[in-house]
């Protein structure tokens, strides 16, 4: 999976970026604290465990490197081995020493064109729909597929996490935005092309987990329930 990197992109890794880069996971639920960025390293993203940097003078490459004692690094390395090149995904090109090099993939999150009110074309969502299908191909399991995760670019869809690919546990989150896409976005808001703000997609969010938090305690307590039941009757 390592291939050459430039010479000095990679010094720079090791000599600026790794000593003294600050990034801290509090909650895993949250996204993760970034606290410092040495430059010339610039801050891309981040997400739950990890933080996404590039450097100016190479900005087809970004390194993304996971907080102190969270889990993921090597399953991720093990995703990237398995879908090897796809339009849809970034490639990893270097993994060692607990951080990744990959392909930068440019666009917009579904969850930013949101806000700006960007529309989205139907062929974002199927060029989706079908990446993961590749990867279910490959041996994967799409997991944690949502507005955040994937980008659109030029009018094509992009997957930009797939950390979480080898949990088996089932996962309904692309199902659902693509059922909010079709029966809410396409007939109300994209004719509409209103801006929708993080406020309000922040509130969608936690009512989305909210919803799904109890759907699973309904799941788990459901057996119990008609076991109570039972032993009522007699």
């Amino acid at each position: 999976m390592n291939k050459s990197l430039p010479t000095h992109f990679q010094e720079s890794i090791y000599q600026e970026l790794l000593p003294s880069l600050q990034i801290e996971s509090v909650n895993p639920r949250n996204l993760i604290q970034v606290t410092y960025v040495p430059q010339p390293w610039l801050l891309l993203g981040k997400g739950n465990y990890a933080a996404v940097v590039y450097h100016p003078d190479y900005p087809e490459f970004v390194v993304k490197i996971y907080a102190p004692r969270r889990p993921g690094y090597e399953e991720e390395v093990e995703v990237y081995h398995r879908l090897g090149s796809h339009p849809a995904f970034s490639e990893c090109l270097y993994a060692q020493d607990g951080f990744l090099v990959l392909k930068r993939l440019y666009g917009t999150t579904l969850y930013d064109c949101m806000h700006l009110g960007l529309p989205i074309p139907k062929q974002v969502i199927r060029d989706i729909d079908e990446a993961l299908e590749y990867a279910r191909s490959r041996g994967l399991y799409p997991h944690d597929v949502h507005g955040r995760n994937v980008i659109m670019h030029e009018g094509r869809g992009l997957v930009v996490d797939i950390s979480d690919f080898l949990h088996q546990e089932p996962c309904s989150k692309w199902h659902n935005l693509k059922k909010a896409y079709y029966w809410l976005y396409l007939p109300v808001l994209r004719p509409l092309r209103l801006p929708v703000p993080y406020s309000a997609l922040d509130w969608i969010r936690k009512c989305y987990r909210l919803g799904t938090s109890c759907k699973q305690l309904c799941r788990q307590l459901a057996p119990k329930l008609n076991c109570f039941k039972y032993l009522r009757r007699y």
